[in-house]
């Protein structure tokens, strides 16, 4: 199919395009890597008025490091997040979450804030935000403000974001010595959105975990946090802990969808099975293990 009819605009600076998502309000959808905003147009489950490309505009894509923190530009492309390594150095979440995005084409052209603005409650970047407690810098008509991931995905394909509002970049903590982490997940083929999957951090300082993370994808109407497992995490000693039984807690509260790829129950018992065994390998890495792949 063909996508119904729009205006086309590409604006030069961030000031621009927020002046034209604030002139042409819900008419308006934000073109960045168009992975899934094209083929949404081509099957006209969106029409919008106004397309406003953002791929001219100066300073969205890019990262840098700031006061123990990352920031990550909107327009920055999964390929370039996968290949930097002064980035997987300080947020290895990122660089071990990319390559599981799709094939090498949409890695190339995909950006993480629009994976983010997309919202679907199968992909990385949003679970990944979640779990590192990422905050998302937003520009508008109204000025700039913050928006922390826990709040930014409201529902599947919905977020915090209001119609003249611009995602410009996303920020992200770096966790520092004695950390560890790892992405596990199911797809029925490589490059395919997951059936279930874990995104795991931990820290381990002397002799207990100081600090742990879990989200999970495919699980819900959003990513979750798995804050009852992270407790339990929390305080422990490594050598004392059963990770299964804390694979298991950390699906205890979800009610995954049944659909076409998977049953709600197959969904809950992979997802505790890779919360485990992305546990196990995040646990080792903070432990002084060199990461398994």
């Amino acid at each position: 199919m063909k996508s119904a009819p729009f205006e086309y605009v590409a604006p030069a600076t961030v000031d621009e395009a927020v002046r034209l998502l604030a002139e042409h309000g819900d008419e308006a959808k934000v073109l960045a890597g168009g992975q899934s905003l094209v083929p949404v147009l081509a099957l006209r489950l969106a029409r919008p008025g106004v397309l406003v490309d953002v791929n001219r505009v100066d300073g969205l894509a890019g990262v840098r490091r700031d006061n123990g923190r990352v920031r990550v530009g909107a327009l920055t492309r999964h390929a370039a997040v996968e290949r930097d390594p002064d980035l997987a150095a300080a947020v290895p979440l990122l660089a071990r979450a990319a390559p599981l995005i799709g094939h090498f084409q949409i890695r190339n052209r995909g950006t993480i804030g629009g994976s983010l603005a997309h919202a679907d409650p199968a992909a990385e970047w949003p679970a990944v935000a979640l779990a590192l407690d990422a905050e998302l810098e937003v520009r508008s008509s109204g000025g700039q403000r913050t928006i922390a991931a826990a709040d930014f995905v409201v529902s599947t394909f919905m977020t915090a974001l209001e119609p003249d509002d611009l995602l410009v970049a996303a920020w992200f903590p770096v966790w520092g010595a004695g950390a560890g982490f790892a992405v596990e997940e199911l797809a029925r083929r490589s490059g395919d959105f997951a059936i279930a999957g874990a995104i795991c951090g931990v820290q381990v300082a002397g002799p207990a975990v100081t600090r742990a993370a879990i989200s999970l994808l495919g699980m819900g109407s959003t990513p979750l946090r798995a804050r009852a497992a992270e407790r339990r995490l929390t305080g422990a000693r490594p050598d004392d802990l059963d990770l299964e039984e804390v694979g298991q807690l950390a699906v205890a509260d979800c009610d995954p969808p049944d659909d076409v790829h998977a049953s709600g129950s197959y969904r809950r018992r992979v997802g505790a099975a890779l919360v485990s065994r992305a546990l196990a390998r995040a646990m080792r890495e903070a432990q002084g293990e060199v990461q398994d792949g």
